[in-house]
C-alpha cells in the first residue's frame, strides 16, 4: 500500500510513519508534503498512491484549499488537532477523520476501513457516516463524564466538584489540586483512566502527569523547542508543560 503524507511538522510526520510501519509494515509512504503550494504542484503530475494522510491547519493555510486547486481521487484519513472540521472533511473524499495525537488503535481501524472499501469498490453507507460525524463533532452528547470527584481527606472521602479542581496530577499517587491550592489523595490507578473519566472540553491532558481545568489556565508561553509552559491559577510559581506535538490541540480547547 503506498500513502502521501501531508503535514508540515517534521516529528510529527516522522512519529505519523513509525506508528503505521507498526501498524502495517506493507505501507510505504511514498511522499512526505508540507504546504499547500507543494502539495498542489505534486497532485497535477497525477500520482499514484492508495491513501492520503492530511493535516489540516499547514504553515500556508488550511489544506482544504488543496481542493479548490487541483483535482483528488485517492482516498483521504484527516489527522489534525481540531475537531470544527469534521462534516466539511467529509465532503472532500475523506474516509476517516482522526484526532492527535493519532492513537494507534484508531489508526489500525482506519487502515482495515480503507481495506474493506478497496475491497469492496463501495464507500461506507450515510448512516455509518452520519454515526461517525457525529461522534466528531458532539463527543459530549454521546458520552456522559463525570463532574464530582472524590478524594481522601482525614480519614473519609472528601467530595470535589470540578470547578473546585485546578488540576490532577501524578507523583506515585494521584492527586486533585483544588483552586485553593489543596491536595487531596485519589484512589484511581491511572491517568489514563482519568482522562476517559473527565469532560474534555473542561479539562485537558497537558502531559503524563497532569491534567488541568480549563479555568486554572492563567497564561502560557512557547520555549525554544516549541513546547508550551502554562501557568496555572492560585497553585504556585511552577509551571506545567504541554509537549510540542499537543501545542495547537491546547491552543484550539482554550478556544
Amino acid at each position: 500500500m503506498i500513502a502521501i503524507l501531508i503535514e508540515d511538522e517534521p516529528l510529527v510526520a516522522k512519529k505519523l510513519v513509525n506508528l503505521l510501519r507498526e501498524v502495517d509494515d506493507t505501507i510505504h509512504v511514498e511522499a512526505i508534503i508540507q504546504s499547500i503550494e507543494e502539495a498542489v504542484e505534486y497532485f497535477k503530475a497525477s500520482p499514484k498512491a492508495d491513501v492520503i494522510f492530511m493535516d489540516i491547519q499547514l504553515g500556508d493555510g488550511v489544506s482544504f484549499d488543496i481542493f479548490e486547486k487541483v483535482n483528488i481521487d485517492i482516498p483521504i484519513i484527516f489527522t489534525t488537532a481540531y475537531n470544527e472540521y469534521a462534516i466539511r472533511a467529509f465532503k472532500v473524499n475523506s474516509i476517516d477523520y482522526l484526532l492527535k495525537p493519532v492513537d494507534k488503535a484508531e489508526l489500525a481501524g482506519s487502515i482495515e476501513k480503507l481495506k474493506r472499501m478497496s475491497a469492496t469498490a463501495e464507500a461506507s453507507n450515510a448512516t455509518d457516516l452520519q454515526k461517525l460525524i457525529q461522534q466528531i463533532v458532539s463527543p459530549a452528547t454521546t458520552k456522559i463524564y463525570k463532574h464530582r470527584f472524590m478524594a481522601r481527606h482525614a480519614g473519609a472521602q472528601l467530595v470535589l466538584n470540578e470547578d473546585e479542581i485546578a488540576c490532577f496530577k501524578k507523583e506515585t499517587l494521584i492527586y486533585i489540586v483544588t483552586n485553593d491550592k489543596k491536595e487531596y489523595v485519589t484512589d484511581y490507578q491511572t491517568m489514563e483512566e482519568l482522562e476517559e473519566l473527565v469532560d474534555p472540553r473542561i479539562f485537558f491532558r497537558a502531559n503524563r502527569q497532569t491534567i488541568v481545568h480549563l479555568k486554572s489556565v492563567e497564561s502560557f508561553k512557547t520555549d525554544h523547542y516549541g513546547k508550551l509552559l502554562v501557568k496555572l491559577k492560585n497553585i504556585g510559581g511552577d509551571t506545567v508543560d504541554v509537549s510540542r506535538e499537543k501545542a495547537a490541540s491546547f491552543r484550539a480547547w482554550l478556544g
